[in-house]
């Protein structure tokens, strides 16, 4: 994390992207534990197949989970002040996801300098997997 000033920063300006190793089973099964979702369309071979999947695949917020990692490899958490994504593709396994997110909007609010960031995940062959935005106060 760096120290970041309101007037150092533009719009367009990029985060440094977050990459990440493949997404595998243990991975999947490592955060139903953490985070208690224990759906089965996230670690139930059979279920899914079941369903008319191939294979399990990664929990969604899983992936909202690696942007807010992103974000807070940027700056403290206490200067988040919104964060909100929606899923646009399914994370399967064995995708490389990587992080980012650019600077869209400068703002004052509340008495606070802010930035509104546009963050997104995409797989390695780049296909959006979560689209969002956050902003923080600088």
């Amino acid at each position: 994390m760096s120290t970041l000033s309101f007037d150092s920063l533009n719009v367009g300006d990029v985060l440094p992207p977050l990459a990440l190793a493949p997404i595998n089973r243990t991975t999947l099964a490592l955060f139903a534990g953490a985070s208690g979702d224990h759906n089965v369309v996230h670690i139930d071979l059979d279920a899914v197949r079941r369903a008319g999947m191939p294979d399990v695949f990664a929990h969604g917020m899983l992936s909202m989970a690696y942007l807010g990692r992103l974000l807070t490899q940027w700056v403290d958490q206490r200067q988040l002040r919104q964060f909100g994504v929606r899923f646009v593709g399914i994370t399967q396994l064995g995708h490389q996801i990587t992080c980012s997110g650019r600077v869209v909007e400068k703002f004052e609010a509340d008495g606070e300098q802010r930035v509104k960031l546009e963050i997104s995940t995409a797989n390695q062959f780049g296909e959006a997997r979560i689209m969002g935005d956050a902003v923080v106060a600088l």
